[in-house]
């Protein structure tokens, strides 16, 4: 099935190629080939004392082609995700099938006021398009493509979009299920890619129960299966630890630029599926206990198509000031974000999200002081969450790099408090920064013994070098250290009292090489001819 995909593309694309192009029509093709050699010693969580680094390198392999036409424009990416040596074997060609689609999309014009053969003028732009596509809005905080992650964020929805007098209005949906196959009655969904076979009570490896999310201990396909485990899953459906997809969603976001200020605001609203906890099995063989998102049959009477409603919205706003070259370029964003709702389990939400930064750049320097805050419970929380969750952004370029917060490994419940520095130098083929951000509870935390634990969770420096090799080719290195303290193994869920915490090492630290190579398949050099 793969290599027929691939012998697909390849024909269909030489098809293309080989035959004229109409004058109103462009064509593209773009490649990347991007590897990441990392050297972990505490990448995401810190690691038990005398521990080994781990070293290995990930490559994405993507082909991104694109057709424009006056009314229609068309682009799909097609991506390969690997570790070198994972198929462990230079022969096989039984790799697991990572390659997939990362986007597949058609956008349509339904108006243009440039285009005189559209009668439709009541809009400047307006256009809908449809598939599988990446979703970014602003600095990524709340809703981007999560570029860094090799295989990155897409969403299969559709988006109408208008552009009208300065103005932006975005309106996007999205529905997803698991099937179409004939007899599916209904529209329950199992949130997430779910393992094969899991260990059940009695540690047997049985077949994982249709319609349910196992649960094991601490998540964990090694462990046996436990009324009071987590959910566990082949790979995780979203980042921030997210105990399962969204089964639909519906988001707004709207921005206008007047002179040098640029308001935009965001409301998004993902609905997550009803569950209820269950078991398959018996006394004498073992149960594999889990959360069933679907009917076990006739007698099931719970109400599956439920959903509970997370609601998120604010406002974002950028201004600028001066110029890099004369006394300076300012540049000042603060926002404000909201939830309210229910979380993923049913849970009543009330929580916050506020950052303010103020950026200084003089010729090839910058400065950016900033802080943000994410709100997260306190100690005496019972009937309601106030933790802050990030949506479908990308974490990694806001809360350090070396990814302890709001990505696969979770973040604290007692949410984040995180002043930062950064400072970069750009030159014209380089640039180079550091980011030192001191890292604290926003709520505090207790152990297992009810003490409240400090609040000062750790500082964390992240040194990167960029380098423009060529038109097509960027190599990137970066070290990170982080100093935590005794509080973050407690706060990051590896420990609940002093004894389990002292076993972790405390200094984390990580280096990496990143080789991104973008070829564009079009682009001519100039060449000077002679007279």
């Amino acid at each position: 099935m793969r290599k027929n995909l691939i012998i697909t593309i390849v024909v269909g694309l030489a098809f293309i190629l080989g035959k004229p192009f109409n004058g109103h029509a462009q064509f593209s093709l773009m490649g990347q080939l991007r590897t990441r050699t990392e050297v972990r010693n505490g990448l995401g969580n810190l690691v038990p004392k005398g521990s080994k680094p781990a070293v290995f390198t990930s490559q994405r392999t993507r082909l991104a082609f694109a057709y424009k036409w006056d009314r229609v424009t068309f682009g799909a990416t097609v991506q390969d995700v690997r570790v070198w040596g994972q198929d462990a074997s230079s022969i096989s060609n039984a790799d697991g099938n990572r390659l997939m689609l990362h986007e597949g999309w058609a956008d349509i014009t339904l108006a243009n006021k440039a285009d005189t053969t559209i009668k439709f003028k009541a809009l400047d732009l307006l256009s809908f398009k449809i598939g599988r596509q990446e979703l970014i809005y602003d600095d990524v905080r709340l809703i981007g493509n999560l570029d860094w992650l090799q295989q990155a964020r897409r969403h299969d929805m559709a988006l109408l979009k208008t552009v009208h007098k300065g103005w932006q209005v975005d309106l996007g949906y999205a529905f997803n299920q698991n099937s179409d196959a004939f007899g599916v009655t209904g529209t329950s969904y199992v949130p997430g890619n779910i393992p094969a076979y899991v260990k059940n009570s009695a540690g047997a490896l049985v077949p994982t129960p249709a319609g349910i999310v196992p649960l094991a201990a601490s998540g964990s396909i090694a462990n046996n299966s436990v009324k009071t485990g987590a959910p566990l899953w082949s790979n995780p459906p979203s980042t921030n630890s997210a105990t399962q997809d969204y089964k639909s969603f519906a988001s707004l976001y709207v921005s206008r630029k007047f002179n040098q200020t640029k308001f935009s605001a965001l409301f998004f609203n993902d609905n997550f599926g009803k569950y209820k906890l269950d078991s398959v099995g018996s006394v004498s063989t073992g149960y594999v206990y889990g959360r069933r998102f679907s009917k076990s049959g006739a007698s099931d009477t719970y109400d599956y198509s439920g959903t509970s409603n997370r609601y998120t919205y604010g406002l974002m706003i950028n201004h600028t000031l001066g110029n890099a070259s004369g006394f300076g370029k300012i540049a000042i964003q603060a926002a404000y974000y909201h939830q309210s709702g229910k979380n993923r389990d049913g849970v009543k939400l009330d929580a916050y999200h506020y950052t303010i930064a103020g950026t200084y750049q003089k010729g090839k320097w910058s400065f950016t002081p900033g802080y943000d805050v994410l709100s997260g419970n306190s100690v005496s929380t019972t009937t309601e969450d106030n933790r802050f969750d990030p949506l479908y952004g990308t974490p990694h370029k806001h809360w350090g790099y070396m990814d302890y917060f709001y990505v696969g490994t979770g973040a604290p419940a007692g949410g984040l408090n995180n002043p930062y520095f950064k400072v970069k130098y750009t030159a014209n083929t380089y640039s180079f920064s550091a980011d030192v951000h001191s890292f604290s509870l926003n709520k505090p935390m207790t152990k297992a013994d009810k003490s409240t634990l400090d609040n000062n969770l750790g500082t964390e420096v992240d040194l990167t070098l960029s380098y423009a090799m060529n038109k097509f080719t960027v190599i990137d290195l970066g070290y990170s250290v982080m100093n935590a303290t005794k509080t973050m193994p407690f706060a990051k869920g590896q420990a609940t009292t002093d004894a389990v915490a002292d076993t972790y090492r405390r200094n984390a630290n990580w280096v990496y090489l990143m080789i991104n190579i973008r070829p564009d398949f079009f682009f001519a050099k100039p060449v000077a001819i002679k007279q």
